[in-house]
């Protein structure tokens, strides 16, 4: 059925149509739009050379002025960015870099399959990209996108082509956004080269901010110069209006995809507007902490961010109107953990210097002063973080105080070290070496970070405010039941284990972690011994065997693998080979037949915990009879009993590994195996046996590294071994710490390879532990300090 006349009417003025050649309605709209949009102002625009007077106001854009200023400011602002256009274009123009005929979507939607995009004629020259209708003399230019240095362009995408049919070109001016599309893939891609190319002749753009911050430093020893600079330039000063484009210049439409975490972001322009927006609800906030935590999470997640957020706060911190008020403070405190995380640029780094020796001469003896004098010394020792600060560590900083971080030391009460945000991991344990007495001890210790699923050492160049942020974290996703995270002071290496003194703090770190190799069962021995180990253990816990003693829970005595191990292995079906029962079993199994399948699962489980609980019985019987026969043994006794026992094994005093040894370097048929690192050799074993199946000293060991994230490399003489383990950077790091305490004269080096950096490279080692300065340096052990 055809449309009305007035139906087809509307359709043409709401969508615009082509008539002789020539285009109606949208197109015009389009135009005029467009060439509205490009005259409000914005002082970002703004080439290197380009300088005005000092006595010249610049201040933000603002949406209320009439046409007529931004006109004024436009033709002030941009005319050296705008070369005037002909009527439209000529065939032997000199100017035109490149020209063709190139589609864009409609403008004000997403392209739909029922609406083509439209076809002009489209003209690269040095300065700008145009359009017209035609590439006739005397047709009418539609549109131009003025090109600058903060300009981008996307190459075209092939998930688009696949999506569309077409390879798409697109281009981020200051206000417009060309979406081209074309068939062609060798032509989006001489489009996308030419205007790329235009950006990169383009001068760099400054903003007045930059400016002015580079006139205040050649005059800040004229205090007039500088007075009448801040008086004039009230971008400088403190403003309760919102801020409509950054302090700073920003590229056009530079999407951040790759940012962590689960926030997404628009554009670096619009996120630097949206947090001078949050500075701004700053002011107000009767609870800032939640709210400088998010500002902080965006600066780390967009390094970009973190000058201007430098810069806004410096703003709103200048001649505000209530010095040293609530909402003035709360600017402060945010500075002051900024100062904290992040290091500005130099440019930066020097324009805040200025602005605190500014606010500590006019305001003395003030909280503003204070604040100024902490985020100075800040500076001087921030390098950068991992996380943001924690809720705990923001509110200490407002303070302008330090942490009280809490130590678990297995044997001994746990230690309360103060911290500030600068502190690493090698500080305090230095700290706790020296606090414990343990100065003596030819052994390595360091921090852990302990938690239910893993324990790691903590590198010593790590700062513990980062560590306590990852655990806070942690805490909130964790379940209820689940203990907290904690760090823990620990031995690192063992070079000597016969000569500690039974009476010393040190020997009950040794109990402790004998203890804790025996309940993960890194201990291979026999199951009437380790029924004496945890009667031995009773006996130094709570001395005589008494019934109202407190009873551990048995997994705390006894290694909750060998229970298992005597439980029967669950029968496997075998696997149905027919399509046809494979289709009958899963239909059965949605049925009755499923059902009655997990009955009979759920009364199995059943029984098997019933079992459990009968071994576990039996066993807890076995080691209450064993403490009895230890009557009148002290607490000393017990500990030394506990660890000569343990000693019997030969690989006691090594870091064991579990690790895959693969037989060819295409991973064909891996082993499981315990890869054990010790102060003389290396030693492999297979689990659950006590003698070692090959054991290597430290000369016969030519190269050891990481072929890739989860291989470990370890060449012995004349033959290559590799070891798939997640624990590759432990495995190197250990070694190396080993070789560097024994001072070996002519130590190997670590290999190099193709996939991944040489283990002496830092970034080839992970945050958790830190390289040192060489790989065979002798230095304190990373994430350790050796005594």
């Amino acid at each position: 059925m055809p449309f009305p006349g007035g139906l087809w009417w509307l359709l043409c003025c709401r969508q615009g149509f082509t008539l002789l050649r020539r285009d109606y309605g949208e197109a015009d709209r389009e135009a005029d739009g467009e060439a509205e949009e490009e005259e409000e102002a914005s002082f970002e625009l703004r080439a290197q050379g380009d300088q005005g007077s000092l006595e010249v106001s610049l201040s933000q854009p603002t949406r209320s002025s009439s046409g007529s200023e931004r006109s004024l400011l436009v033709a002030e602002e941009m005319r050296s960015l705008i070369v005037e256009k002909g009527p439209g274009p000529v065939e032997d123009d000199p100017d035109a870099l490149v020209k063709g005929w190139l589609q864009r979507e409609v403008r004000g939607g997403v392209k739909t399959p029922w609406i083509r995009p439209r076809k002009y004629w489209f003209v690269l020259t040095p300065d700008s990209l145009d359009y017209y209708s035609s590439n006739e003399k005397g047709a009418r230019r539609l549109g131009s996108l003025v090109l600058t240095s903060l300009c981008s362009v996307l190459w075209p995408d092939k998930q688009t082509y696949k999506e569309t049919g077409y390879w798409t070109v697109t281009v981020f001016g200051r206000k417009h956004c060309y979406r081209l599309y074309t068939e062609h893939l060798n032509e989006a891609v001489h489009w996308v080269c030419a205007v790329q190319k235009v950006i990169d002749s383009k001068a760099p753009v400054q903003t007045p901010t930059q400016l002015l911050m580079r006139d205040i430093e050649e005059n800040c020893g004229s205090p007039e110069v500088l007075e009448q600079i801040y008086r004039c330039n009230p971008i400088l000063r403190y403003t309760s209006s919102p801020l409509y484009a950054p302090l700073l210049p920003f590229p056009y439409g530079s999407l951040d995809q790759s940012a962590p975490g689960p926030r997404s972001y628009t554009t670096l322009r619009d996120e630097a507007v949206k947090l001078f927006n949050s500075l701004q609800q700053l002011e107000a906030e009767r609870d800032p902490v939640p709210l400088m935590q998010g500002v902080l999470q965006t600066c780390l997640d967009l390094p970009p961010l973190v000058d201007e957020i430098y810069c806004q706060l410096v703003k709103q911190t200048t001649e505000p109107p209530a010095p040293g008020g609530q909402g003035d403070l709360h600017y402060w405190q945010l500075l002051t953990c900024m100062s904290c995380t992040f290091l500005p640029s130099p440019p930066v780094l020097r324009f805040l210097h200025f602005h605190l020796d500014r606010t500590e001469s006019r305001f003395p003896a003030s909280e503003m002063a204070k604040y100024a004098c902490f985020i100075r010394e800040a500076l001087g020792k921030t390098k950068g973080r991992e996380c943001v600060p924690s809720l705990e560590e923001i509110l200490v900083l407002m303070r302008r105080q330090e942490m009280i971080c809490t130590v678990h030391c297995p044997g001994a009460p746990a230690c309360s070290v103060a911290i500030s945000s600068h502190t690493t991991a090698e500080e305090v344990a230095r700290e706790l070496v020296s606090r414990l007495g343990l100065s003596q001890s030819p052994n390595l210790f360091a921090l852990y970070e302990q938690s239910r699923r893993r324990e790691q050492p903590v590198g010593s160049a790590t700062l513990l405010a980062d560590v306590l942020t990852k655990f806070e974290n942690l805490a909130g996703e964790e379940r209820e039941q689940d203990p907290p995270c904690r760090l823990c002071f620990k031995h690192y290496g063992f070079l000597d284990t016969d000569n500690v003194p039974r009476d010393s703090l040190e020997f009950a770190l040794l109990f402790e972690q004998a203890h804790e190799m025996v309940l993960r069962g890194y201990v291979p021995t026999s199951e009437e011994t380790l029924q004496t180990l945890a009667a031995l253990r009773l006996q130094s816990l709570n001395s005589d065997f008494s019934t109202h003693a407190p009873f551990p829970r048995l997994e705390e005595l006894f290694p909750p693998h060998v229970l298992h191990a005597r439980l029967p292995a669950p029968r496997r079906r075998p696997p149905t080979k027919c399509r046809g029962a494979r289709l009958r079993a899963g239909l059965l199994a949605g049925g009755l037949w499923g059902q009655a399948l997990a009955k009979q699962r759920a009364e199995r489980d059943q029984r098997l915990r019933g079992r459990l609980r009968e071994e576990g019985a039996s066993t807890m019987a076995a080691i209450v009879e064993k403490w009895k026969l230890l009557q009148g043994m002290g607490r000393p006794e017990a500990m030394a009993a506990y660890v000569a026992l343990v000693r019997e094994w030969p690989g006691f005093g090594s870091t064991l590994f579990d690790v895959d040894l693969r037989a060819s370097p295409v991973g064909a048929g891996a082993q499981r195996l315990w890869l054990g690192i010790g102060a003389k050799a290396v030693s492999l074993y297979k689990p659950g046996e006590p003698e070692p199946l090959d054991s290597f000293c430290y000369g016969r060991i030519s190269s050891f590294g990481a072929s890739d994230s989860s291989t470990f490399r370890l060449s012995v003489e004349d033959r290559d071994l590799l070891f798939e383990t997640s624990q590759v950077d432990e495995i190197a790091q250990l070694l190396n710490t080993y070789l560097a305490s024994a001072g070996a004269r002519q130590p190997p080096q670590p290999q190099e390879s193709a996939t991944s950096p040489p283990a002496s490279d830092p970034t080839a080692l992970s945050q958790g532990l830190c390289p040192a300065a060489g790989p065979w340096q002798h230095r304190p052990p990373v994430g350790s300090f050796h005594s």
